[in-house]
């Protein structure tokens, strides 16, 4: 494998590619919230920035476990969906998984505190060529192969052997760098200050996956707010400092979705099946009964008031969430997951609230027959 130039300036470039496709992915998802399979779209789009394990040093294997994780909420929910269904989403899942855990395996053999680099080869640059008054560039690769059809099933292992073979590639060692051009002392900056007066000096704290800039910055694109019935969902989205949502004429089959609503309130009457806040900010909702799930994604800031029954409520990757419970939902679970600041309030029986913080820090030890995990406070 080649060196690479000291230059951060470079590196961006050379993963600018990279970074490009890793946005398409995400743009790609949030333009397809209303498809059947938005969960698999959002796996694939909280791990695919798992890519850029190259420029994560020292940690590189960490950075692609924590991608992995984010994208478990939405496998887990994938599963759960057609594990009694369609076998063929359920591999699907163990095979996408298998990507990162198979990379983070390569990683901690081969680059565990950060890609490596060939001490001997020459200087990569953005545009691919040799360096100078060296060998000429190799021919253009061949045409890519034709696109796997997910349809069919592969058969065997031979997604992981594949997998292995391309890993097994990239670690070819000496062997990979025959050939290239040695860089002498007077080519290389840290041993020749002329260089770096030529080439300016270098930015401080890079960001390799930042995008490019643009000659004038367009428009944050504001969306219309939505308060509608499609089928049997409720959809509220892009509101702003709305403070009377209401959404009365309701039915048990339904649902309640609210996306990017901020500074606003939303009050759910009667029984419905679940609610899902997605991406909100200091927003404050109120229902009666809900017969399956309240969940809280991506949120921040945000207050939930239960003033019937409800059986579960999840938060995830939340910073900032009250939970009001009423005298008839005191038993409701509440699953939590990468979140912070969360309080739970439990009604006295004068009315008012007694505010419980829900734990955030945990001690686990080993029995000696398994894993004990409990709550502790944190210290200080």
């Amino acid at each position: 494998m080649c060196c690479i130039s000291n230059s951060h300036s470079v590196l961006t470039s050379l993963l600018a590619p990279v970074s490009k496709v890793i946005q398409e992915v995400q743009a790609f998802r949030e333009k397809n919230r209303s498809s059947p399979l938005f969960n698999h779209l959002s796996a694939v789009s909280e791990s695919v920035p798992a890519l850029g394990w190259v420029a994560m040093a020292p940690k590189p294997g960490p950075f692609v476990k924590e991608m992995q994780d984010a994208a478990t909420f939405y496998t887990n929910r994938v599963l759960k969906d057609y594990k009694e269904k369609d076998k063929m989403h359920v591999e699907w899942v163990h095979a996408y998984v298998s990507i990162w855990t198979e990379l983070q395996a390569y990683i901690k053999q081969h680059h565990t505190t950060g890609l490596s680099w060939s001490k001997t080869g020459p200087v990569a640059s953005a545009s691919g060529g040799a360096p100078s008054g060296g060998a000429p560039a190799p021919p253009p690769p061949g045409p890519p192969p034709p696109p796997m059809d997910l349809g069919k099933s592969s058969g065997g292992d031979s997604g992981a052997t594949n997998r292995n073979a391309l890993f097994a590639s990239l670690n070819k060692g000496a062997d990979i760098t025959k050939g290239l051009k040695h860089v002498s002392d007077d080519q290389k900056t840290h041993k020749n200050p002329g260089l770096k007066a030529q080439g300016g000096p270098l930015p401080s704290g890079p960001k390799p996956f930042a995008a490019r800039p643009t000659a004038a910055a367009s428009p944050a694109r504001t969306l219309p707010p939505v308060l509608e019935l499609d089928g049997k969902k409720w959809k509220v989205e892009n509101h702003e400092g709305a403070q009377n949502l209401v959404i009365s004429d309701t039915e048990l089959k339904q649902v309640v979705y609210a996306f990017k609503c901020n500074n606003s309130t939303l009050q759910v009457k009667g029984k419905i099946n679940s609610i899902t806040l997605d991406n909100c900010k200091k927003l404050g909702l109120v229902f009666d009964d809900v017969v399956g799930i309240v969940e809280v994604i991506n949120c921040k800031d945000v207050k939930v008031q239960v003033m019937g029954k409800i059986p579960t409520i999840s938060i995830n990757k939340t910073d900032g969430c009250h939970v009001y419970l009423s005298k008839d939902s005191l038993s409701c679970e509440i699953i939590s997951a990468k979140s912070s600041e969360m309080n739970v309030l439990v009604p006295n029986k004068d009315g008012e609230y007694t505010e419980i913080p829900v734990p955030e820090q945990f001690k686990t030890v080993w029995d000696g027959n398994k894993l004990v995990t409990t709550a502790t406070e944190i210290a200080g």
